[in-house]
């Protein structure tokens, strides 16, 4: 078999020193004019050879050359083109074998097939005007309000069909783009044996799943998001691998992406290899992986799944499963070391996109660079404002008078990082219910609560996520084998809730109040978190021009007329928002759409207004006109 000199000399140093962060260019399967340059790292098996329907599957048939020292054999077939089927027979020291698929393949067959594919992309983007600016709509002070979707249950054809990625451009664009949501988070496209896993349990990270088509299908349904101005996450899962037998575990016959101790390289809660953040070469086929889906994919920011499972050793491990680290600590400090490398490569190469880390304790600076101590990631999702404000939710309002610290305390710590709120799929899932569900009282005040929560997450500082359904307050539990309730819109009730979240992304996209200044204490002030009897709280959102809106909500079932807030300044004030307007299913108490305030002091303010409260409602008002006496 003819050698292959794609991996030379420059190549080996980097890989060797821990820094080619582009192995997709060098590894895989490359087409060429005349045939096909394959090349995988295995670097304790005893022979590889590349085998498939071009050549019948006999092991050394195709027999790949070892590249030095470093462990990557290579070879060039002549007259393989694209679609080809292959995989890589190594022969083991230990005198096994074993029949890997390609770690950098760019595709594979849809499961429950397992070879890899020869693949050229052929996709011709149309995307320029929203790569050349995406910088912005990408930027810590833009608006983000995230729509959460997983492509297999969004919506569905036909028989229960799984639709395609290309058949799911239009319809979802149309859908996203009409609600107002400014970028789409993909649940994992990442190749995936078990669709049950929802893609979280991933063997190509250089690939799309191929049950919704071929690489080119799904540019062309990123591609479509983004000509209309919607940005696109995709979920990223280096924390843990499957055990599949074609995939990464004991790859070469021994352990090299993860480690041989189980103490360290199995997860006891996914039942998954753990990967060994020690390796220079693991590090960088992870990196790598990042960068080309950002690259290739045009992926505007990677959402970074299970990042406590890296961070801590003793991650669900009893006492005597975990290995301590040289200190004698429970951190991960070569998974802190990757994180930072991660980071630092992805803004270095991508300053226009982010990274947000799904990180569930109180690891310190997780969203602060790295030259300070942090782990560099752009934003983390806020587990703690999730579980404290969907619990305050469920409570019978008659007490919540008792716990609206579960709302306030949010506060205390909402400048530690950059936080995104987080309503996702995990709350939908594992008898959770829906997020209607978990509302109480009747159906109505069930209604009522839901929009009031949605109301409330859209005012409170932080970027937004909201998981597919709950913007129509679907009833049952969310289930990846078949599509959304979409026949619930026929109902007003569901209708309504869909207007009001519409209506919101929209008033939010326009309002930099709501968005400029999330991470700085400058964008926020307290009117009144006191009134504990009352269960209401009030606070204003501020811009960086002066504007500002005064968000006030009420969480009991019960009309406050005459309620007295004070406002920093004197005039008309508008009512932009109300969450019991009739057109969204509401009472129709409100302020008959704008108020005066009064020269009537009120909490540290000269000015106050008398607010009519609707029941469990928020209401969104900004200052119309500077009032001053007498006129």
């Amino acid at each position: 078999m003819a050698p292959d000199s794609r991996f030379g000399d420059y190549d080996q140093h980097l890989f060797q020193e821990g820094r080619h962060f582009h192995l997709y260019d060098k590894l895989g399967a490359h087409i060429t004019s005349d045939g096909t340059c394959f090349a995988v790292w295995a670097p304790n098996a005893e022979t590889v050879s590349v085998i498939g329907d071009f050549n019948g599957w006999r092991p050394g048939a195709h027999i790949l050359q070892p590249v030095r020292s470093t462990g990557i054999w290579t070879g060039f077939i002549p007259g393989i083109a694209a679609g080809a089927l292959y995989k890589y027979h190594m022969r083991t020291r230990q005198g096994g074998s074993v029949e890997k698929a390609d770690p950098c393949g760019f595709l594979h067959e849809a499961p429950p097939r397992t070879a890899s594919v020869t693949h050229t992309f052929l996709h011709i983007w149309n995307d320029a005007e929203w790569m050349h600016a995406r910088g912005a709509a990408n930027g810590l002070a833009s608006p983000w309000s995230v729509y959460e979707v997983h492509l297999g249950s969004w919506r569905r054809g036909d028989g229960n069909r799984l639709l395609g990625y290309r058949e799911l451009a239009a319809p979802l664009t149309d859908y996203v783009r009409d609600m107002g949501f400014t970028h789409v988070e993909f649940m994992p496209l990442t190749e995936h044996p078990f669709y049950g896993s929802w893609g979280y349990q991933t063997t190509g990270y250089f690939a799309p799943s191929a049950r919704f088509g071929s690489p080119e299908d799904l540019m062309y349904l990123i591609d479509s998001l983004h000509q209309a101005g919607i940005g696109v996450i995709l979920d990223w899962v280096p924390a843990h691998f499957p055990n599949d037998a074609h995939g990464l575990a004991v790859f070469d016959g021994t352990c090299i992406y993860e480690h041989a101790d189980p103490r360290q390289g199995f997860h006891p809660e996914w039942q998954s290899g753990v990967f060994n953040y020690g390796r220079t070469e693991v590090r960088e086929f992870l990196t790598s992986s990042a960068l080309f889906w950002l690259t290739r994919y045009h992926i505007d920011a990677l959402r970074v799944d299970g990042v406590a499972s890296m961070l801590y050793l003793d991650y669900a491990r009893a006492p005597g499963e975990w290995v301590p680290n040289q200190y004698g600590g429970r951190e991960n400090l070569d998974a802190v070391h990757f994180l930072r490398v991660l980071n630092e490569q992805v803004y270095r190469e991508h300053p226009d996109v982010q990274t947000i880390a799904e990180e569930s304790t109180a690891w310190p600076m997780v969203s602060r660079p790295t030259d300070v101590g942090g782990l560099g990631f752009g934003m983390k999702w806020n587990m703690g404002w999730m579980h404290d404000t969907l619990t305050y939710f469920a409570r019978d309002p008659l007490y919540r008078r008792y716990h609206q610290n579960d709302l306030t305390f949010s506060m205390v710590y909402a400048y530690h990082e950059n936080y995104m709120l987080p309503l996702s799929h995990d709350e939908v899932v594992y008898g959770k219910g829906s997020l209607i569900g978990r509302m109480p009282g009747d159906e109505w005040q069930r209604m009522a609560n839901l929009r009031l929560l949605f109301g409330y997450m859209y005012a409170h500082p932080g970027k937004k996520l909201m998981f597919m359904g709950g913007e129509f307050a679907q009833w049952q539990e969310w289930n990846h084998d078949q599509s959304l309730d979409w026949h619930l819109l026929a109902q007003p009730a569901h209708e309504n809730m869909r207007r009001w979240v519409r209506a919101l992304c929209h008033f939010y996209r326009k309002t930099p109040a709501l968005y400029e200044d999330d991470f700085s204490p400058e964008g926020f002030a307290w009117i009144d978190q006191s009134d504990h009897d009352q269960s209401v709280l009030v606070f204003l959102r501020k811009d960086r021009s002066g504007g500002m809106v005064l968000a006030v909500a009420n969480f009991t079932p019960v009309p406050r007329h005459s309620y007295r807030i004070g406002v920093p300044t004197g005039g008309v004030w508008r009512e932009h928002m109300n969450s019991d307007h009739v057109q969204f299913g509401g009472s129709g108490v409100g302020n008959a759409g704008a108020l005066a305030s009064e020269s009537l002091p009120m909490h540290g303010h000269a000015n106050s207004l008398a607010l009519s409260l609707p029941p469990l409602a928020i209401v969104l008002l900004q200052p119309e006109a500077i009032w001053h006496a007498g006129s």
